[in-house]
């Protein structure tokens, strides 16, 4: 009945191949004369979707993570990821060929200071890594004793006989009644932001897509170019895309702001501003070390920072706000009708994770106006849901049974991106599913009520989400919030809600407000809506304040309520959200879904869940 066009259920990695690669690696490491090589998840610009052609630590290890890298040394060798996937690390990865280390409380430069031996030779492709952890490398080779170098030519790629080619896939306009800001504007603002620099590299794809109102495909669901810009203080920016890329009139467009260039010319062009004496800006999260040292080789200054475009397009304009709005219309829409259809199949036990993923993206389909889901469909009954980042396979399908059913997902639509999960029962859910869903919604109302001044930043919010859950002496792993871009990455910094997220949040910034709860083996709860920084007129206020417009638009299940552990507020706010749903929303249903919305938004008012909640007078 449904099917799924923009996500694959393949197995992806495993333990097969580790013992035999990892033998191949060292043998082309002796060819180099080096005693060990470090291999990141990551492509020349940091991306976290990275083409197939950048996937080495996959084909080297099996471990199909979206982070973390390899070390290989003459004797040992380690994973290392972040909590999401230690247990999916240890079923992917030969544990008698790789370690596998949690890399946030054992870093691996840790690791490399105390395992590697005085006098050896430590590799490194400086196209994969950024300046910062050049350095960290460098510091702990030197604790060791031995030798940072970097590499010639990658040692995997020596090895990966069958690795795919770069992508190409076609670069399209972006056009201004989305964007709603021309690039020559763009670019004079840049100029503006270079203070003592005599330019900036643009190294982060996303940033260039912004810059010039271009969109790519050679990622996976983030419609990227991959490619380089160089924006001078005087002069042409410089863009440097593969011309395959390109049709006669993105190529015309295109000329219009800037001069056009192979990628592969991108060194050649840091030689010639080093050799200028030039200054040159680089986003010290993106750029590749490869490019600051060629330019501070042949005689130039790299500024190591943060890219002044982040910023810039993190701030989203009218244009962009109308289009995300529209967007999260139509997305809810087609949420609810997806919702409507599961309430009424769920009961029968016939349907897997990979039906409920299929059918989602086909009502999404449905609108005409998806271009690809945002991020794979995260599908997870029962123990699944307690695996934040769980990827249903063939292998790991799950028949959804009574408990909880937990869907985080999104789509990316020409005027936005969207990012939503809601918790679902799944017959009567339990007093204990009750009582950790109600925590989290109070969690996600607190942050969807906070009023805060300027110049706050998402650190110092990320506490309200979680109060409710610490009364309780709970927890969850994972940031409250991340920043999304406009038909650009489902994740986009650098704002963030979160213990790290030290940026101050402004007004046009759109971010994820995702409180959790997880009992491994058991169930998961997540809540979560996209909202976009507003300003906040208060009567007598002596500051500007800030507060948040909540834009994702679809039911949240009151079946799993709690209704004793919610507030007047909160139930006020739970009340007026509904009714924005119902009212947005009813139009575009057909009668049948619109009753179903009704019904499940309506249940507080007197209207008794047929599974059981026990709904507030």
């Amino acid at each position: 009945m449904f099917e799924s066009r923009f996500q694959s259920f393949a197995d992806i990695g495993g333990p097969t191949n580790g013992a035999v690669r990892a033998a191949e690696l060292r043998r082309a490491l002796d060819a180099q004369s080096l005693d060990g090589f470090i291999v990141p998840r990551a492509d020349e610009h940091q991306n976290e979707y990275v083409p197939a052609n950048a996937e080495r630590l996959l084909w080297l290890t099996g471990f199909a993570g979206s982070a973390g890298a390899a070390i290989v040394l003459k004797d040992r060798a380690a994973v290392f990821v972040d909590g999401r996937y230690t247990e999916q690390a240890k079923a992917q990865v030969d544990g008698s060929v790789f370690e596998v280390r949690h890399g946030v409380e054992e870093p691996p430069t840790e690791w490399l200071s105390r395992a590697l031996k005085a006098g050896q030779r430590f590799g490194y492709d400086p196209r994969l890594h950024t300046p910062d952890f050049v350095r960290r490398l460098a510091a702990a080779c030197e604790a060791a004793g031995a030798e940072l170098v970097a590499a010639a030519q990658n040692p995997v790629d020596s090895i990966w006989l069958d690795r795919p080619e770069s992508p190409a896939g076609p670069v399209t306009e972006h056009k201004t009644q989305f964007a709603g800001e021309p690039a020559a504007a763009k670019v004079t603002r840049v100029r503006e932001a270079l203070g003592r620099n005599d330019g900036v590299l643009v190294s982060d794809p996303h940033n260039l897509a912004w810059l010039f109102n271009i969109r790519g495909a050679d990622v996976s669901h983030t419609p990227l170019p991959l490619g380089y810009a160089y924006v001078p203080r005087d002069g042409r920016p410089t863009l440097l895309l593969d011309s395959r890329k390109l049709s006669a009139a993105i190529r015309d467009g295109l000329g219009e702001h800037a001069e056009l260039a192979e990628p592969d010319t991108v060194v050649p062009l840091m030689e010639r501003l080093g050799r200028q004496g030039a200054r040159v800006l680089f986003d010290g999260a993106t750029a590749p070390a490869l490019l600051t040292q060629t330019l501070e080789r042949a005689g130039g200054k790299a500024d190591v920072g943060a890219d002044p475009i982040g910023l810039m397009k993190a701030a989203k304009n009218k244009a962009e706000l109308d289009g995300a709005r529209a967007a999260h219309e139509r997305d809810g829409a087609a949420l609810t009708r997806f919702l409507a259809w599961f309430d009424a199949e769920a009961p029968r036990g016939r349907l897997t994770e990979i039906d409920a993923v299929q059918a989602l993206e086909s009502f999404r389909r449905a609108t005409g106006a998806l271009k690809d889901i945002s991020f794979p469909t995260i599908a997870a009954a029962g123990p699944h849901s307690a695996m934040p980042h769980y990827r249903v396979s063939a292998a790991s399908n799950r028949k959804i049974e009574s408990g909880v059913f937990l869907v985080d997902s999104g789509g990316q639509y020409e005027d936005g991106t969207t990012d939503v999960t809601r918790t679902i029962a799944v017959g009567r859910p339990t007093a204990l599913m009750r009582d950790r869903f109600t925590r989290v919604l109070k969690g996600h109302i607190a942050i969807a009520k906070a009023v805060f001044p300027r110049g706050t930043s998402g650190a110092q919010i990320d506490a309200l989400a979680r109060r409710p859950l610490w009364e309780a002496g709970l927890d969850f792993d994972h940031g409250t919030g991340h920043g999304v871009g406009s038909y650009l990455s489902v994740h986009e910094g650098p704002q963030r809600i979160s213990k790290t997220g030290t940026v101050a949040l402004a007004p046009g910034m759109i971010l994820s407000n995702e409180p959790g709860y997880y009992a491994a083996g058991a169930f998961g709860i997540r809540t979560e809506n996209l909202m976009v920084v507003e300003p906040r007129a208060i009567a007598g206020a002596e500051r500007d304040m800030l507060g948040f417009e909540t834009l994702t638009l679809a039911p949240i299940d009151l079946r799993l309520v709690d209704w004793k552990l919610l507030d007047a507020c909160e139930i006020k706010w739970l009340d007026g959200y509904h009714a924005r749903v119902r009212k947005t929303l009813s139009p575009q249903l057909d009668t049948a879904a619109r009753r179903w919305l009704h019904e499940a938004t309506s249940r507080r008012l007197g209207i008794r869940s047929r599974r059981g909640s026990e709904p507030a007078t």
